[in-house]
């Protein structure tokens, strides 16, 4: 049975930061995993079974910086690539503050498309190892709800200061 449902294209301009850095891969893959924890599912899923108040996920969800991030996702693609036929390094997360996220989602529940923020770190053809990252708010500007727009540049913000942390420079975008 075919559902009659409709189609909505947007159009999404999108800035990719990539920096660059003489540190070595292992040395920032080691510091971003400490920075950004992984988040403790076992911990959330007993808040749900409880009925635990929003105050006190929002007290578990935050990460370790002044950027509250958490790991909610994981991989380390390298071996299996090395069989593909590349030895690069690479290693990507989806980071993000479940506070945050929450402000934006309940204006539009599709946010979850670019939020948590996808990160990848790898060894690029001159051997030096490079952290990618889009830009949040311009992803989340494509929703036109004011709310989600100023919530995006909130994130940049955070995000800047993960990279500081990191003991790289900020982006130009991501300045405060």
């Amino acid at each position: 049975m075919a559902d009659n449902g409709s189609e909505r294209v947007v159009p999404v301009a999108v800035n990719r930061i990539e920096l660059e850095t003489g540190m070595p891969f292992e040395t920032l893959r080691r510091a971003f995993e400490r920075e950004v924890p992984p988040l403790d599912v076992a911990e959330f899923e007993r808040l749900v079974a409880d009925g635990a108040e929003w105050r006190r996920f929002v007290q578990a969800a935050g990460g370790n910086g002044v950027h509250s991030f958490v790991t909610f996702w994981q991989s380390h693609p390298t071996p299996i690539m090395k069989v593909g036929g590349s030895d690069a390094p690479s290693a990507a997360y989806l980071i993000g503050d479940y506070a945050t996220i929450a402000r934006m989602f309940r204006h539009d529940p599709g946010v979850m498309l670019y939020a948590p923020i996808r990160v990848e770190l790898h060894v690029n053809r001159a051997g030096r190892t490079v952290l990618s990252v889009d830009q949040p708010s311009s992803h989340l500007v494509s929703f036109g709800n004011n709310k989600i727009t100023q919530t995006g540049y909130e994130l940049d913000r955070m995000l800047g200061d993960l990279i500081e942390e990191l003991g790289m420079p900020r982006p130009s975008v991501l300045r405060r």
